[in-house]
């Protein structure tokens, strides 16, 4: 996230923590690079203006020139202004009404669609509210069966909206149904077109009347730079709009649009979007993401993931398997599936301190990935008992999983001193917790 602005952010602190004692030329050479690597972010002119003023004005007191760490100083008002930049303090969503209706705007190619079923998702684990998808976009083909897929592969049930020509009645259907069968929340997916025009304006503004909804948001791709932010100035000035949700925010291109957005706009970011899965969407955070541009980490996000990637009931079935029949090849490679997680690893990486500088570093998964190629490439006697694998089992197992006997012999031991450590530790023991012991 924001990778080229963090890179160069930190390299100017660098420089800075390398003086011995802080000048206000020191401070202004250090300034001039802050606001070179926010304009290169493609952070609104007017952003950068005001940020660079204002750390300015709050680093040359005399608190922090006096003070035997005044890069640190600096880097604390620095943090301070991002956080400010970036709307201050997280915003979570607003439910009102039954049902609450929540309205996604924004023209086509922002994603969205995909992020109508990424917000159902959002809102049924994490606040455990009822959801009902309503695919009102009648202008792009295919709109509403690629909701309905969506949803198919979230758990979420949408609304067939077939059999209705206009987003107004949508609109009322989404309503009755969801009091008919006691949704909590209605998710409403709206048509968007190339650019703003009065026809959308007056479309979205139709359904909104009808909806009365309880959130507003737009959906806006964060590697579009500052056409993000215009876009959401001309909702705005025709929609009252109460947030925004930026997607692809895990991209490689500048993102200045999460810096820019709040300040032009007057509009919070309120989820942003990090990934393909539809389990990518969190919930924004000022301060957090402030830390990460700074090279920081997020710890507490860090602990949120991690949290979440334990699969509870799994876990608690894994419990019962333990205590009656041991612990087979195919809940090593369940608990491998999991500590994958997706891409989770690479995600957790990312939010630890100094992030950076683990680019390169192997965080397993390959390991991961070739430990799970080699037990699918056992038939199930094998993975039940996997003391029936003799040597020529073993050379079998490595040619199907184009490995080597040697890293068969290598998982057979592992799962084996797992399974010891299982037995020592008694049937309360987590396996991740010993996977991620024994180095896997």
């Amino acid at each position: 996230m924001l990778e080229a602005i963090s890179d160069r952010l930190q390299k100017v602190f660098r420089t800075l923590r390398g003086e011995g004692h802080l000048t206000e030329k020191h401070l202004d050479d250090a300034l001039v690079e802050i606001r070179r690597a926010l304009l290169s972010a493609d952070v609104a002119l007017v952003v950068v203006k005001d940020f660079v003023s204002r750390v300015r004005e709050r680093s040359l007191g005399k608190e922090v020139l006096s003070s035997l760490t005044p890069a640190q100083h600096v880097v604390k008002i620095v943090h301070e202004e991002l956080t400010r930049l970036l709307g201050g303090e997280q915003k979570p969503l607003r439910f009102k009404g039954f049902p609450s209706p929540i309205m996604l705007v924004g023209l086509q190619g922002t994603g969205k669609t995909t992020t109508a079923a990424k917000l159902g998702l959002f809102i049924k684990s994490k606040v455990g509210k009822h959801v009902l998808l309503a695919p009102a976009d009648t202008q792009r083909p295919a709109a509403r069966e690629q909701l309905e897929q969506l949803g198919r592969q979230a758990g979420l049930p949408v609304l067939d909206t077939h059999a209705y020509a206009k987003p107004t009645d949508i609109a009322r259907a989404a309503l009755i149904e969801a009091r008919r069968k006691g949704f909590e929340v209605v998710v409403l997916d709206t048509a968007g077109r190339l650019h703003v025009d009065e026809q959308l304006m007056t479309e979205i503004a139709e359904v909104r009347e009808i909806l009365n909804p309880s959130e507003t948001l737009l959906v806006a791709d964060a590697m579009t730079g500052q056409d993000a932010v215009r876009q959401a100035q001309a909702f705005g000035a025709s929609l009252p709009l109460t947030g925004v949700i930026l997607t692809k925010l895990d991209g490689d291109a500048r993102g200045g649009a999460a810096l820019s957005v709040v300040t032009v706009t007057g509009k919070a970011v309120r989820l942003a979007g990090i990934g393909e899965r539809l389990e990518d969407l969190e919930a924004f955070h000022p301060d957090r993401m402030a830390s990460r541009i700074l090279g920081m980490g997020d710890m507490v996000t860090f602990i949120e993931k991690a949290q979440a990637a334990v699969d509870e009931k799994r876990a608690a079935e894994l419990e019962k398997k333990l205590r009656k029949e041991g612990f087979d090849l195919d809940d090593l490679r369940e608990q491998l599936k999991q500590m994958r997680g997706g891409g989770l690893l690479g995600q957790l990486v990312d939010l630890l301190p100094g992030a950076r500088n683990l680019r390169n570093v192997d965080v397993d998964e390959r390991k991961l990935v070739r430990f799970e190629a080699i037990i699918a490439s056992m038939t199930p006697l094998e993975r039940r008992r996997p003391d029936v694998i003799n040597g020529s089992r073993r050379r079998r197992i490595a040619r199907g999983a184009g490995t080597t006997v040697e890293e068969v012999n290598r998982l057979l031991r592992q799962h084996a001193e797992m399974k010891r450590m299982l037995r020592r530790f008694g049937s309360g023991a987590d396996p991740r917790r010993v996977l991620r012991g024994m180095g896997l």
